[in-house]
């Protein structure tokens, strides 16, 4: 039996009182079909026409919304894989190795074998003490679940629930649906509204329900609007909010845009290859959460190119010089698989203003020119 006291009694407090925010939205949207659906819709239209189409196209944004909260809400965020964790034995061995670089050893050794390559700012493994796990690239601990979750984007109150590899997809139709939602609303409800003001309703309960409609709506619509556009921002440039705020840091140093692949690519990362899943919230994003695609990265010698498993074709890398005008030939170097072709790619250009970075095949040596 699990021990009770005052610690176990405080954490399910805390536990209740994460989901006022989430009973709080869905009274709200409770209300708001309420007094759209009835009290606008079919006490205060009088065009049958009008209602008839509003109410097939609110009730189809309503279930849009309804369901990609829902799965933003109830997805369970990814943790890493057991690769990640360390054995009893390098658990042991790095209890007894002090802090430092003996204790940086036993991390080395722990990820040779593994797909990383970022580190922390010091250049270091980056390891969870709490969870006692090699993090993967773009994996952070939450505070609030105490858990290391894939591609952490933050934890958001308003779902309960950490926003990362597995729900990314569906916060975002979240925010888009919920947006499209009261701007529908909003633009519906403007004629009632002024109405209201003109004494042109009759004076029933409606009418207060219609004017607390539109209030509640815009002031929704702008703040939604600025949230979604700014996760879109994110998008599009293959970023999370930590990494936002914090440049990933690779061998070769800190590089905002690391993980950035050019628009088209980047936007296929979070909602797969197949469009006709894009708007609908189902599971379709690229990868495994663990291992990511990585742009102009000098990967790391010590660690493998592939994960455990997979077959890597051999690239040869160039530098290609603007000034000089002639491509030069340097040795190869251990590649990610993912490693993109800019070639295909839109926005993956060098951070560098001299030099960029180009995967060929050897196959495909060019000439100088």
């Amino acid at each position: 039996m699990a021990p009770s006291g005052p610690g176990s009694v405080r954490r399910r407090c805390r536990r209740v009182l994460y989901w006022i925010p989430v009973v709080f939205i869905s009274l709200l949207l409770g209300w708001s079909y309420y007094a759209y659906a009835i009290q606008l819709c079919i006490v205060s239209m009088e065009n049958v026409g009008e209602q008839v189409v509003c109410l097939i196209a609110y009730h189809l944004l309503f279930a849009m919304f309804v369901w990609s909260y829902w799965k933003t809400i109830f997805t369970l965020p990814m943790n890493p894989s057991k690769e990640f964790h360390l054995s009893y034995a390098e658990k042991e061995l790095l209890e007894r190795e002090p802090r430092g670089e003996a204790h940086q050893e036993v991390l080395r050794r722990a990820a040779k074998d593994l797909p990383i390559y970022t580190r922390t700012m010091s250049g270091a493994i980056r390891y969870c003490d709490r969870c006692q796990l090699i993090k993967p690239d773009r994996c952070h601990h939450c505070s609030v679940c105490d858990k290391c979750i894939l591609k952490m984007d933050h934890h958001c109150p308003w779902v309960n629930n950490c926003v990362g590899f597995s729900n990314y997809k569906f916060f975002l139709l979240f925010l888009a649906y919920s947006l499209l939602y009261c701007l529908f609303i909003a633009a519906t409800d403007l004629q009632y509204f002024i109405k209201f003001w003109t004494n042109g309703l009759p004076d029933t309960q409606a009418k207060f329900h219609i004017m607390f409609l539109f209030f509640a709506a815009a002031m929704f619509s702008v703040s939604l609007s600025s949230l979604f556009g700014y996760h879109c921002w994110l998008v599009s440039k293959n970023k999370s909010t930590l990494e936002a705020f914090r440049s990933p840091v690779f061998r070769h140093g800190t590089d905002k845009n690391g993980f950035s692949l050019g628009f088209s690519k980047n936007m296929r990362q979070v909602f797969g290859d197949e469009k006709k899943y894009w708007l609908l919230p189902v599971f379709s994003s690229l990868g495994d959460g663990c291992s990511f695609p990585t742009c102009l990265v000098n990967q790391d010698p010590e660690q493998p190119s592939t994960p455990a498993g997979m077959n890597s074709t051999s690239k040869t890398e160039f530098l290609l010089c603007w000034n000089a005008a002639y491509i030069t030939p340097v040795p190869p170097l251990l590649l990610s698989p993912f490693l993109i072709d800019h070639s295909t790619s839109s926005g993956g250009a060098c951070h560098d203003p001299t030099i960029l970075l180009e995967a060929v095949t050897p196959v495909a040596v060019p000439k100088p020119f």
